[in-house]
């Protein structure tokens, strides 16, 4: 089907044509030098893709032996995006791995490692004893594959590739038309290296998105932030009193457990704590915590839920019960009270007597004694994609009201996020959002705007939004998708997934068979039973693989 074109992002470049050009060679040395990788990945995923050919190949045979002429009848999504063309899709020869516990390529953070980048919103150009170090930019991914050059390469260019508007309407329709996605089901699929939808249905019709909300959320963070910042938990003296105040700053990540890994650390501001107080004199304190950083309600409209703690800029360990690190949980009632009680018992443990914490705020004269800084956006922006991690996006969606000049309550964030994404020049049409988790139902999103959300990701101009895309859970490995995909497309698709009672979603890239880089977005409403519209939007995905 042909659909309109929405309003472009970008003017078409020269250098696009030159790029289609360049690409082959350099995707050649990548396929020579990463062979050894492939025969490795070849033998691991064997059996799986043995599965899928056995699954889709009659489909695809009927397509492949289409006599119509593989050409598409679809609009230019962005001129900008076929520069992007993403390291990704050139990288898909090592598919099957190897994957680190957050869900990145750790070939992807070596590489970005490798190209650290100065700067950041919170920590400067400087690297002076005791600040953080400049964090990496998520955007050198797989860029190194083949060569010493920074170039993104493309996937593969040329003639028009992929089959015919008509026979990918063939091969998706009867898919999504599947029962198990209820009354009202939409997508969108786009090329990224032309920038081209190359399928439609529904994809102005807005639907609640469920989790897919949280792609949102972190491209207006990460654009209102930037990939570098990281957020602060400090411990301040009033002058002139033994008041002590703990300052939430909103950090969503702060760990009170002995083995911190790369998150703040409570016990490390503790520690940090006690030692410039011990230098002052001081072993007695009155104990105080802030948590005026946040406005509004602090309970989500879902009510008290274990899918997500009361949202406070001071908590530790999402106010977790039993020691888990993601998915449901029981949490404390007070979160903030609760990290302050653990604080006290590591200042106790220093040598630091304290009284039973209180709230109070921290004032302009207070002194700082010792902070402790998150690891950098991009980081948070991975561990809530990978995980879906409803207490991360609802801090994300108040720090970028922060960042924006919006209470840092649900409706600040709320709009936040909005305003950044029509910053964007993103297709806003009937999008409406109420926090920055999709837990609420009233929120609304279309495969357009999803779609739109993972090229803009995809863009070599805006490295600093790759992160949404290195972040997805990856199928059969990672995150909400480790236990999808076993007899599908394991390590090709990547996606964020969606959940509420009546609602399944899916949104994320797919490499098909010739290295194209796709994204899309799938939206069900009214389905009846989750396992069964998960299966199918998983179906639909895996098609998508096998193109």
């Amino acid at each position: 089907m042909v659909v309109p074109e929405l309003r472009p992002w970008q003017s078409a470049k020269p250098r696009v044509r030159k790029l289609a050009g360049a690409v082959r060679p350099r995707l050649a040395r990548v396929v020579t030098a990463t062979k050894p990788q492939v025969t490795r990945a070849a033998r691991a995923v064997g059996p799986r893709l043995a599965r899928i050919t056995r699954a889709t190949g009659p489909r695809l045979a009927t397509l492949v032996r289409s006599p119509r002429p593989r050409t598409f009848r679809t609009w230019q999504y962005t001129a900008g995006a076929a520069t992007a063309g993403l390291a990704l899709a050139a990288g898909v020869v090592t598919a099957a791995g190897p994957w680190d516990a957050n869900g990145q390529r750790t070939a992807e953070r070596d590489r970005a490692v490798a190209l650290e980048r100065t700067g950041g919103a919170d920590h400067g150009s400087g690297t002076a004893a005791g600040e953080p170090s400049p964090a990496p930019s998520a955007g050198s991914v797989l860029t190194g594959l083949g060569g010493a050059t920074n170039t993104v390469k493309s996937a593969p260019t040329g003639a028009p590739a992929g089959i015919s508007g008509t026979a990918l309407t063939d091969l998706l329709g009867p898919l999504l038309r599947d029962s198990a996605l209820g009354s009202t089901r939409t997508a969108v699929v786009v090329d990224v290296a032309t920038g081209r939808r190359l399928y439609g249905s529904g994809a102005d019709t807005a639907l609640t998105p469920a989790s897919t909300t949280k792609i949102a959320t972190a491209v207006a963070a990460l654009s209102a932030l930037g990939p570098d910042h990281r957020i602060t938990t400090r411990v301040a003296l009033e002058p002139g009193t033994r008041e002590v105040v703990l300052v939430g700053g909103g950090d969503p990540t702060l760990t009170a457990r002995k083995d911190a890994g790369e998150w703040a650390s409570l016990r490390t501001l503790a520690t940090e704590t006690a030692g410039s107080l011990t230098e002052r004199g001081i072993k007695q304190i009155t104990l105080s915590y802030d948590t005026t950083l946040y406005t509004g309600p602090d309970l989500h409209s879902i009510g008290a839920n274990a899918n997500l703690a009361r949202v406070s800029p001071l908590m530790a360990d999402e106010a977790r019960t039993d020691g888990s690190s993601n998915g449901p949980a029981v949490r404390v009632s007070d979160p903030a009270a609760d990290a302050a009680q653990k604080f006290a018992g590591f200042l106790a443990e220093a040598g630091i007597k304290t009284s039973s914490p209180g709230t109070s705020k921290a004032s302009s004269r207070a002194d700082t004694l010792a902070t402790v800084s998150s690891p950098p956006l991009s980081s948070i922006v991975e561990r809530m994609l990978t995980n879906s991690d409803n207490d991360i996006a609802e801090a994300l969606a108040r720090q970028t009201a922060l960042a924006s000049g919006e209470p840092a309550s649900f409706a600040g964030g709320a709009a936040a996020i909005r305003a950044q994404l029509t910053k964007l020049g993103l297709p806003m049409t009937g999008a409406t959002f109420h926090d920055g988790s999709g837990l609420n139902r009233d929120d609304r999103l279309t495969a357009n705007l999803l779609t739109a959300l993972l090229v803009m990701a995809a863009d070599a101009d805006r490295p600093g939004l790759r992160p949404v895309l290195t972040g997805l859970p990856v199928a059969g490995f990672t995150g909400t998708l480790t236990s999808r995909y076993t007899d599908g497309a394991a390590g090709v698709v990547r996606a964020k997934t969606g959940t509420l009672t009546g609602v399944n979603t899916l949104a994320g890239t797919v490499v098909d068979k010739d290295g194209r880089l796709l994204v899309f977005a799938f939206l069900a409403a009214n389905t009846t039973s989750p396992p069964a519209a998960q299966a199918a939007l998983d179906r639909t995905a895996t098609a998508l693989a096998g193109l």
